[in-house]
C-alpha cells in the first residue's frame, strides 16, 4: 500500500459550491441554543447536517405535509402526465362550505365549479397553504385523495424518508401521519433541486383569489438580510408551530427545519438563529474536481510509463471556517504497483480528507486515462527492471 500527500488547492480559495454531522470536525463551532421540539440545519449543496437535535423523532408535520403534495404535483408535471396550464374544475369535496374537515383551517377559498389551472392551484397550495387546493389537485392528478396519498408514500420510499408516513394530502391531524425534521430537510432539498419555475412559488409573498388576498405565513420571506426564498409553515394544536426556511447568501444555500416551536414568531426566531449561525460559521467548498489530476503513478507493462489519478466526480464539503487551514488530503493506493492494461475511471485506491489528524471523508481514487498493454519488448524490459 502506497500513501501520497497532495494539496487541496480549492480549499484555500473557498469557492462556494457526502453527509457528515457537525461533530465530524475537530473544533466544530458550538451550535446555537434552539427552543423547539426538534430541528435540523442542512447545507443544500452537500446534504450535510451542520447541527440538529431530535432530528429523527417522529412528529406531526401539520401543513409541512403540503411540501410532499407539491412535490408529487411537480413530478407529475415533470413527467408530462399533466401540464401546469391544465384547467381543473373544482369538485364539491374541495369546497369548504358545509365540510367540517376544513372548519377553521387554511384555505384558498375555492368554490365548487371554479375552473383554474394546475399552476394557480399550486400557488394556492404553497402561498395560502390551502387545504381545498390540495384536495382539488389530488382529484385531478390521481382521481382522489386516497390514490394521491398512495403516490405521496411512494415518493417517501423513493426519497428514503424513514421517519415519514402520510395519511392526508393537506396535513390536518390524522392517526399514523408523521415525519421528522431530518426527513423534511431531505424533502425540501429535493424540492429545491426540482423545477426552478415550481420552486419560485415558495418565495411569493401573497396571493389573491376570489377577491381575497392572503399573505404567505412564512414571515422570513421579508427578511432581506437572509434572502429566504421558501419553504413552508405548519401548525396544529398537536404539532405546535413548524417552519422550514431556505436561505441563499452569495452562492451558499442552507435549509433550516424547526418543529414544535411555541409560537409563529418563535419558529421564525429559531430558524433565523440557525441560518445566521450556519452562514457565519461554515463555508461550502469544492474539495475535488472531476477529471483533475491529483497525482501521477508509475504503471508497469503498459504503452505508457505513468498514469494520472484523481476523481471522476466533483465533491463538495461544508467546512467550519475556523478549520479550513487545517484540512489536509492524501491518497492511498490499493496495491504497491499498478499494471496495464487498465481502463479510465478504474478505482485504484482512496482519497482521504483529514481535519488535523481526524479522518472526515474519503472517496474513490481512479485512473484518469486508459493505458493499453505495451509491446512485447517494453513488457520484457519492465519485467527485467522489476526483477532487478
Amino acid at each position: 500500500m502506497k500513501i501520497r500527500l497532495f494539496a487541496v488547492c480549492s480549499l484555500l480559495s473557498l469557492s462556494a459550491h457526502s453527509v457528515f454531522a457537525n461533530d465530524t470536525f475537530v473544533n466544530a463551532p458550538p451550535p446555537p441554543q434552539i427552543q423547539a421540539g426538534s430541528w435540523v440545519l442542512m447545507d443544500y449543496t452537500t446534504g450535510q447536517i451542520l447541527t440538529a437535535q431530535n432530528e429523527h423523532v417522529r412528529r406531526n408535520p401539520a401543513s409541512l405535509t403540503k411540501l410532499m403534495t407539491g412535490y408529487v404535483v411537480d413530478r407529475a408535471i415533470d413527467s408530462g402526465r399533466i401540464s401546469a396550464n391544465d384547467m381543473v374544475t373544482v369538485g364539491k369535496d374541495a369546497w369548504a362550505k358545509g365540510n367540517p374537515v376544513f372548519e377553521g383551517s387554511s384555505l384558498m377559498f375555492l368554490k365548487a365549479g371554479d375552473r383554474l389551472t394546475v399552476h394557480d392551484l399550486s400557488r394556492g397550495l404553497i402561498i395560502d397553504s390551502g387545504n381545498d387546493a390540495c384536495v382539488a389537485l389530488a382529484d385531478y392528478v390521481a382521481g382522489g385523495e386516497p390514490q394521491f396519498v398512495a403516490m405521496m408514500n411512494k415518493y417517501v420510499q423513493q426519497l428514503r424518508l424513514r421517519d415519514t408516513h402520510f395519511e392526508t394530502v393537506h396535513g390536518l391531524d390524522a392517526p399514523g401521519q408523521h415525519s421528522s425534521a431530518f426527513d423534511l430537510a431531505v424533502l425540501s432539498r429535493a424540492i429545491i433541486h426540482g423545477e426552478p419555475d415550481f420552486y419560485h412559488m415558495y418565495s411569493e409573498r401573497s396571493l389573491t383569489w376570489n377577491g381575497i388576498t392572503q399573505q404567505n405565513r412564512n414571515g422570513l420571506l421579508w427578511d432581506k438580510e437572509l434572502n429566504v426564498d421558501g419553504l413552508k409553515t405548519g401548525h396544529t394544536a398537536s404539532a405546535g408551530f413548524n417552519l422550514i426556511a431556505s436561505s441563499v447568501v452569495g452562492e451558499r444555500r442552507l435549509i433550516a427545519v424547526v418543529m414544535g416551536a411555541e409560537s409563529p414568531k418563535g419558529r421564525e426566531d429559531q430558524a433565523r438563529k440557525l441560518l445566521h449561525w450556519g452562514q457565519d460559521n461554515f463555508d461550502t467548498v469544492q474539495v475535488l474536481h472531476k477529471g483533475k489530476k491529483i497525482g501521477t503513478e508509475a504503471i508497469w507493462y503498459g504503452d505508457q510509463k505513468s498514469v494520472d489519478v484523481g476523481t471522476n466526480q466533483d465533491f463538495y464539503l461544508a467546512l467550519p471556517k475556523s478549520e479550513v487551514a487545517n484540512i489536509k488530503a492524501k491518497y492511498v493506493l490499493d496495491s504497491q504497483e499498478i499494471e496495464a492494461p487498465i481502463a479510465a475511471n478504474q478505482q485504484v485506491g482512496e482519497i482521504e480528507l483529514f481535519d488535523r489528524d481526524k479522518l472526515i471523508a474519503h472517496w474513490p481514487l481512479v485512473t484518469l486515462a486508459n493505458v493499453k498493454k505495451g509491446s512485447a519488448w517494453s513488457r520484457f524490459s519492465d519485467y527485467l527492471s522489476h526483477k532487478l
